[in-house]
């Protein structure tokens, strides 16, 4: 794993907090509103994403990328008695 930034523990309420930055959290794929998990180990603290975050249609839509996701699902043509 390499270091990507050097952060700071800050106080929220009567929690602490540690932001992470936007980078960071596209590098590991974390959005806004996402449940994690958070454990330790021997070495510190440690974030899981938990699950999918439930995604609205404007939000997929919004992800969507043609050159990745684009073409058609079944390029092969007919291959029995289909009828269109």
């Amino acid at each position: 794993m390499s270091k990507v930034a050097t952060l700071t523990v800050q106080q929220w309420g009567n929690s602490l907090a540690v932001r992470i930055p936007a980078a960071l959290a596209r590098k590991v794929h974390f959005v806004a509103g996402q449940p994690v998990e958070m454990s330790t180990d021997d070495f510190g603290v440690v974030v899981h994403r938990k699950g999918s975050p439930k995604l609205t249609l404007e939000q997929r839509l919004a992800a969507y990328d043609p050159a990745k996701h684009g073409g058609e699902a079944m390029p092969s043509g007919r291959v029995g008695a289909e009828v269109f």
